[in-house]
């Protein structure tokens, strides 16, 4: 069992709401509320503790997943055939294999649901780049930090 570095978990799990707020507020807010139909005003009266909240919750969910994976992914074999963990931990690594778990698990669920849901080709790629990019960062954090 590869060794859990709870702190960097936690760490990269706010990933999302710091970079949501800043990608969907000043950064791309406006294209994205167009993108869906929205406007400011629509958004008001929601209750914010809970949205964030659940958020929170499901990126540490994501967090520890990619901690997880990116340690079997970066694993290494001894002469006894014991599996060695912690073999690489360097951010571009952690980034580039967060990074392909977005672009090959993630962005196929956002574009499929957007078809689904009949939303803007804008409203997808918005929500897949952000995804890309949280993973992204979240997978670097997890991986440097150990």
């Amino acid at each position: 069992m590869p060794e859990l570095n709870i702190f960097a978990i936690i760490v990269a799990a706010l990933v999302p709401n710091v970079l949501g707020a800043i990608y969907y507020g000043p950064l791309f807010g406006k294209p994205w509320l167009a993108s869906l139909g929205f406007t400011k005003q629509d958004m008001e009266g929601r209750n914010e503790g809970l949205i964030y909240g659940s958020a929170l919750l499901l990126s540490l969910v994501v967090s520890f997943f990619l901690k997880f994976n990116i340690e079997f992914m970066h694993k290494n074999v001894n002469d006894a055939g014991e599996m060695i963990f912690n073999s690489f931990h360097q951010f571009g690594h952690g980034a580039l294999h967060a990074g392909m778990f977005a672009l090959t698990l993630v962005a196929p669920v956002i574009i499929s649901l957007g078809l689904f849901q009949k939303s803007t080709g804008k409203n997808i790629l918005l929500n897949v780049v952000f995804w890309v990019l949280c993973f992204a960062l979240m997978g670097g954090i997890l991986d440097a930090w150990n």
